[in-house]
C-alpha cells in the first residue's frame, strides 16, 4: 500500500471545490506540488521512510491545508496511518466520526490540559487501556491558529475522549509564524513529543530530523527568517 499524505490531498480537494482563486503570500513562487517549498528548495529527498505504530488525525480549520507554512503535512510525510478533515462546527465530516468510531483506534486529542477536565487529562497515550490491549493511539492534532485550535476543542464529538498535554521544557524553534505563547511549539514539534511519548521513537527522531531539514529549506526563501538560525 503506498504513502498518501491526507494533508496534500485534502488540499487538492479544496483547491478543486474553491469558487474563487486561493493567493496566499508567495503565491507566484513556482512550488514543488508534494512539499509545497520553492522547487529550487524542494525536499523530496529527504523524505524518510520509517514504520510507525501510531495514527494521526488532523482537525483542520478552514484555510489552514493551503499554507505553505504548515508543518501537518510534514507528518503526514513521516507517518503512513495518516488522515486529515476541515473542520465544520455544526457538520462534522461523515468520515471523520467513522475514523474516531473505529475500533482498530485508541484517539487521543492533543491539548493543553488546563482546557480540559481533570478526569479527562492523561500524561502518555501508553496509560490507556485501549493502547495496552493492542490498539493504535490515533492523536488528533487541531491545526489551526491558536483561537482556532481553541474553537475546535469545544467540538462535541471530541468532548469524551482523553486529551494529552505536551510541556515543552524550551520553545518553539519554529518561529515561521508567531505564537500566541513562548511555549507553544508548531504542530511538527508537538507531534515529535507525543511520538517520544508513545515509545515511537524510530518515527519521532525520524520527524524531528526532516522537520529540521523543512525548517532550514523554509528559512532559506525567507532571508528575514535568517536571524532565527543563529538564535539556537
Amino acid at each position: 500500500m503506498s504513502h498518501i499524505n491526507s494533508v496534500l490531498n485534502l488540499r487538492t480537494q479544496e483547491l478543486a471545490k474553491a469558487t474563487r482563486v486561493f493567493n496566499a503570500r508567495g503565491s507566484k513562487v513556482k512550488r514543488c506540488e508534494q512539499c509545497l517549498l520553492p522547487a529550487t528548495d524542494c525536499i523530496c529527498a529527504s523524505k524518510p521512510n520509517v514504520s510507525s505504530s501510531s495514527a494521526f488525525c488532523f482537525i483542520m480549520y478552514t484555510g489552514e491545508c493551503y499554507k505553505p507554512s504548515n508543518t501537518g503535512r510534514i507528518i503526514a510525510d513521516v507517518i503512513a496511518d495518516n488522515h486529515a478533515y476541515v473542520w465544520d462546527r455544526t457538520r462534522p465530516d461523515a468520515n471523520m466520526l467513522a475514523l474516531l468510531a473505529d475500533a482498530r483506534y485508541a484517539p487521543v486529542v492533543v491539548f493543553p490540559q488546563q482546557y480540559a477536565e481533570a478526569e479527562r487529562c492523561i500524561n502518555s497515550p501508553l496509560e490507556l487501556s485501549a493502547v495496552q490491549n493492542g490498539k493504535i493511539p490515533l492523536f488528533i492534532m487541531l491545526d489551526g491558529t491558536w483561537r482556532e485550535a481553541k474553537k475546535m476543542f469545544r467540538s462535541p464529538y471530541l468532548a469524551n475522549l482523553p486529551v494529552l498535554g505536551i510541556q515543552p521544557e524550551q520553545g518553539s524553534s519554529y518561529q515561521l509564524r508567531e505564537a500566541a505563547h513562548l511555549h507553544q511549539l508548531c504542530t511538527a514539534e508537538v507531534a515529535v513529543e507525543v511520538l517520544t511519548l508513545a515509545n515511537d521513537n524510530v518515527a519521532a527522531v525520524a520527524l524531528a530530523e526532516y522537520f529540521a531539514v523543512f525548517r532550514r529549506a523554509y528559512i532559506v526563501g525567507k532571508p528575514h527568517l535568517n536571524f532565527t538560525e543563529s538564535a539556537e
